[in-house]
């Protein structure tokens, strides 16, 4: 099917006409089921997954360096999966069916994690922990690792339904033609996340706990629980939905764009230097469907144009085009633009969550030597250090939607404060700072540690600094990567945004595997001793720290130069502007309709 192409409703002369949706979208009523649906979710599936890293070595005695690879492999294909749930999604079920789909498969996997700590056959026996630095801990058997291997798959494809589905249907229940509607979009970006955020926090401090110093069957049992619960919260709110039927395949329409381009590419653009004029001379058809803004033809990757140059008979009577992979629309053409300009932007919040991925692993094993009291009789759990970085997000995000922004709206005169890319940058440059600062922690903490028989006095709130700056660089780049991707791709892109988003996060784990296998393998060239070791005292782990850091100053580098070249959506909602094109002045200050456009 088309990109451009859906049912019931269209775009003439760039006007939004709704279509036969069903139902007017009711916006904030429907936020309490899906926010807490979220929430509940979150809760439950990080408190299986968050304390993974403490699990593996603890209680199925597998060793410090493979078990963060595990993690980092098994958060990577998480974060992968919402791929191929974006494509299940927009071919076959559309967004709430498979959002429901998902959450019983993520309820599966956490049973399987329930029994796998609870029944003596399905975990190794205890080992202590001086067995454990000696190596003699028995290993799990072949049934054991199966049955974690299966319940952490049934998470993944929980996880792959879920992620890319969750914030697009919220999406959904606004109705993006009107003010109101727009307003609260924009809030229900940073509220979304600010609440998931809230729900990691307490997942990674009660709930973990509760693993570490009570029960290991209880600790996975709650969220088991709380799954269930998130489940009875998604169909409590069928009634107030708004459902998007699934509209076909982008990735057939993005393939046929780029193939009818190619084949006309002898072909010569018509009115080359007037691109306004281009555009009533190519292939245009008014746009049928839900709720799809038009996008005018823009000059920027003018190649792909020559995909909507009509020849002959490619157009039916009708006015379909004859053969969909010789002729594109405009709308079409216009979208997988869209698509090119995003990418090169999304491949820097890689590197971002490269230095972010470092709380779920070594800084973990960090506190493994650390001084984790809190007081005269309370432990901080080893899992729960990583909450000090959420509860810092979490607190700073509604600092930023309801004070930082309303300031810098007064100076830029940008609805949003600063614009999305401007937002990324800055979450960008806080990343490499905050590795730096690990690195003198970990410096500080290696060497107390080796003048202390292997574990330091040094109370782990030291990680505190370095967790915080993570934290803010979080608040400003991974929210402001969602609110980009959503705002950026065309309307019937969202759940291919909404996975994107998460495969970066992917990319970033399956990159922090490469580079400890790559530096434990450099390392020890010519018999020196590794980075990179099982017992981070004998290691260089400030080293690595560092090395992420210079990563992530030549990232922000790339990220600026993207920027300049990035072009920002032009959509209309009036017919008189339906075929505007930015000037260079607009161009230069990154315009964009929904929520970056200056005020006047």
């Amino acid at each position: 099917m088309e990109i451009g192409a859906v049912e019931n409703g269209g775009v003439v002369g760039g006007e939004v006409v709704a279509g036969k949706r069903g139902k007017t979208p009711q916006g904030w009523k429907c936020m309490p089921f899906i926010i807490a649906t979220e929430t509940f979710e979150k809760v439950a599936t990080i408190g299986v997954v968050a304390n993974l890293t403490v699990y593996l070595v603890k209680r199925f005695n597998i060793g410090q360096i493979e078990a963060a690879n595990i993690t980092n492999i098994f958060f990577g294909t998480l974060n992968f999966a919402p791929l191929l749930g974006a494509f299940i999604s927009d071919v076959y079920l559309g967004r709430f069916k498979t959002l429901a789909y998902g959450c019983f498969a993520s309820l599966l996997g956490m049973l399987g994690m329930t029994l796998s700590a609870s029944l003596p056959a399905l975990k190794p026996p205890i080992c202590h922990e001086k067995t454990r630095l000696g190596g003699g801990c028995n290993s799990p058997s072949t049934l054991q690792l199966s049955v974690l291997y299966l319940s952490l798959g049934f998470r993944i494809i929980g996880g792959g339904a879920i992620r890319p589905c969750s914030l697009p249907f919220g999406v959904d229940q606004f109705d993006k033609t009107d003010e109101e509607g727009r307003k609260g979009l924009n809030s229900y970006y940073n509220w979304y996340y600010g609440t998931s955020t809230a729900a990691l926090v307490l997942s990674m401090t009660i709930i973990i706990y509760i693993q570490n110093n009570v029960s290991w069957p209880i600790g996975f049992g709650i969220p088991t629980l709380l799954m269930f619960l998130a489940i009875i919260m998604l169909f409590l709110g069928t009634n107030l939905y708004v459902h998007v039927q699934p509209e076909g395949s982008i990735f057939a329409g993005i393939a046929q764009v780029l193939v009818a381009s190619f084949k006309k590419r002898n072909l010569k653009l018509p009115c080359p230097r007037d691109i306004n004029q281009q555009g009533l001379m190519l292939y245009n058809p008014p746009s049928k469907g839900n709720r799809v803004f038009r996008l005018p033809l823009t000059s920027q990757f003018r190649f792909l144009n020559k995909g909507a140059i009509v020849m002959g008979d490619d157009i039916n009577v009708d006015g379909s085009a004859r053969n969909s992979w010789e002729l594109c629309n405009v709308q079409q053409i216009e979208e997988v633009k869209c698509l090119i300009r995003i990418v090169p932007v999304c491949i820097s919040g890689v590197l971002c969550f490269v230095a972010l991925a470092q709380q779920f692993t070594y800084i973990i094993l960090q506190t493994f030597t650390m001084d984790c009291h809190f007081g005269t009789h309370f432990e901080i759990p080893a899992g729960s250090v990583v909450s000090i970085s959420l509860i810092a997000l979490t607190l700073f995000i509604p600092i930023y939607d309801r004070i930082l922004v309303p300031i810098a709206r007064r100076f830029t005169g940008v609805e949003s404060g600063i614009t999305l890319l401007q937002r990324q940058g800055i979450g960008l440059a806080i990343s490499p700072i905050s590795m730096v600062v690990a690195g003198l922690v970990e410096r500080k903490r290696r060497n107390s540690a080796l003048s202390n028989g292997g574990i330091s006095p040094m109370s782990v709130l030291w990680l505190a600094p370095q967790l915080v700056l993570m934290g803010i660089a979080e608040a400003f780049n991974a929210v402001g990567q969602i609110e980009f991707y959503n705002k950026q791709f065309p309307e019937n892109m969202q759940t291919l945004a909404g996975s994107l988003f998460f495969c970066t996060i992917a990319g970033a784990n399956y990159l922090s595997t490469a580079l400890a296998n790559i530096m434990r393998k450099v390392t020890t060239r010519d018999g020196h001793s590794s980075w990179l070791t099982d017992n981070i005292n004998l290691g260089k782990l400030d080293y690595y720290f560092y090395f992420i850091a210079l990563m992530g100053v030549l990232n922000l580098i790339y990220f600026l130069i993207c920027s300049h070249f990035y072009q920002y959506k032009v959509m209309s909602l009036h017919s008189e502007e339906s075929i505007k094109i930015p000037t260079k002045e607009e161009e230069a200050t990154e315009i964009d309709i929904d929520t970056d456009a200056p005020s006047k």
